[in-house]
């Protein structure tokens, strides 16, 4: 009997001391609230509207308490489509989370209202818009993303449009007589020469000079290219 009772009184000890000594955690759910609200306040100004999922952390994952938890987003990670976002402890030793997010965007994309040649310099006849997902960079809801600018290729009725489909309006033409202006500290020296290639605002465009040199420049106006000096 004794060694019975001697026997639970260790056991209740071992179970006391277990319990007592256990350290404390932090909390999941603070951590997922974190990256909730930071993919919120990133995402706040996508056009259209908004899903944001985030994965719970794996319960087996023991993390020190923090007063204090950081969000921020990985090196290459976008706030669009799946995704990852971090969460730090600042205060040391500190540790990092990351935990997967699915952040989806509903917006009334451009589509072409009908077929279109290459080379169609877009109005806003040619446009239709239509539900879609945000899923990539580059597709275009607003009209004056487009209206204006040029089709680099031929696309069906209905293909979602994207900025790297067309280009804006041309400015210098290749053959054309153009005018490179170079600015320097308190002075600006132009000269003349025959554009290269084809290209419009902020595009780099290539000519040749009475002494067949050929240089480089910025197109910034209709038939007008900046360098340097």
């Amino acid at each position: 009997m004794n060694i019975q009772l001697a026997s639970s009184f260790l056991l209740i000890g071992c179970l006391w001391g277990g319990t007592a000594l256990a350290a404390p955690q932090q909390s999941h759910a603070a951590i997922r609230a974190a990256a909730l609200a930071y993919a919120q306040a990133q995402s706040k100004d996508l056009p259209g509207e908004v899903r944001i999922e985030v994965t719970p952390i794996d319960r087996r994952l023991k993390l020190e308490p923090c007063a204090t938890l950081q969000a921020f987003l990985p090196a290459g990670a976008k706030l669009i489509g799946k995704t990852s976002i971090g969460v730090r402890c600042t205060a040391q030793p500190g540790w990092s989370v990351f935990l997967q997010a699915d952040i989806k965007v509903a917006a009334d994309l451009l589509v072409a209202s009908r077929p279109l040649a290459q080379g169609t310099v877009l109005s806003a006849a040619d446009l239709s818009p239509q539900r879609g997902e945000l899923g990539r960079p580059g597709l275009i809801t607003d009209p004056a993303q487009a209206i204006g600018k040029t089709l680099k290729f031929a696309i069906g009725a209905g293909q979602v449009l994207r900025q790297d489909m067309m280009r804006a309006p041309l400015l210098i033409r290749q053959g054309q007589t153009v005018t490179l202006r170079a600015r320097g500290n308190g002075f600006v020296v132009s000269q003349q020469g025959i554009a290269l290639n084809d290209t419009g605002a902020g595009e780099m465009v290539r000519i040749r000079t009475s002494s067949s040199q050929v240089i480089t420049g910025i197109t910034v106006a209709e038939g007008m290219a900046e360098g340097q000096p």
